[in-house]
């Protein structure tokens, strides 16, 4: 990637995937089921996708909505077969029953990763302590990103807390990108690049005629302008 500001699109399919790199995409975040938010992909899909673009990808690491773990062994399981299939960049994240980071349940799947590189999603958002939460997961081997909206209401409650933490950028448990997502719209973007926020996640706004349609290469090819204005 160049030093222009990140767009993440997620993708469902390989078409999702060819039509978000042709619109200008610079990473892809590879999920199913999102009515539940977003699980884990088959291996199928993943080399499918992996075939149609030659984009990163970043597999969602989920076995139910929530943010749960549940059955690590499964988790890890998933994750092997994955890495076997070629995948070398990875989304998690989970929360104990008092909103605390699940650190058992990610140390777990993050030694399986190996170094890979990774994002802790929007459990973030859901978190009893977020500066707690960062903390505590400062020194996991390839933590590099947040996704984020900064509320578990969207980024229009979420902007405030956004604009704090990229200006805590450097301090421990900061180091991460910021990668902002849920809710996020065009017109968020002015402020969030101008407080050095230079990474977007985008789904839904991404597909015109919603989840039960695909990728929208010239929505992306808009978002794309924006960010690179």
């Amino acid at each position: 990637m160049s030093n222009r500001a990140v767009l993440e699109v997620i993708a469902l399919d390989a078409e999702d995937a060819v039509a978000a790199q042709a619109g200008g995409a610079d990473r892809l975040e590879l999920v199913t089921d999102m009515a539940a938010d977003g699980l884990t992909p088959s291996c199928a899909t993943f080399a499918e996708i992996r075939a149609a673009v030659d984009i990163p990808l970043r597999v969602m690491l989920r076995l139910t909505g929530g943010f749960a773990a549940g059955d690590i062994d499964v988790l890890v399981a998933a994750a092997r077969e994955l890495r076997a299939e070629g995948a070398e960049e990875f989304v998690l994240g989970f929360l104990d029953a008092q909103g605390r980071p699940d650190l058992v349940a990610v140390e777990r799947l993050v030694a399986e990763l190996d170094g890979c590189r990774w994002t802790f999603h929007r459990a973030i958002d859901r978190a009893a302590d977020r500066d707690t939460l960062r903390k505590q997961l400062a020194d996991m081997p390839g933590l590099d990103t947040y996704l984020t909206a900064g509320s578990p209401k969207g980024v229009d409650d979420g902007i405030p807390t956004l604009l704090a933490e990229a200006a805590r950028k450097g301090e421990p448990g900061y180091e991460p990108r910021i990668l902002v997502g849920g809710g996020l719209r065009l017109d968020h973007l002015p402020e969030l690049l101008s407080a050095g926020i230079d990474a977007v996640h985008i789904g839904g706004a991404a597909r015109p005629a919603g989840w039960a349609g695909p990728v929208d290469a010239a929505v992306v090819r808009e978002w794309r302008a924006v960010l690179d204005a």
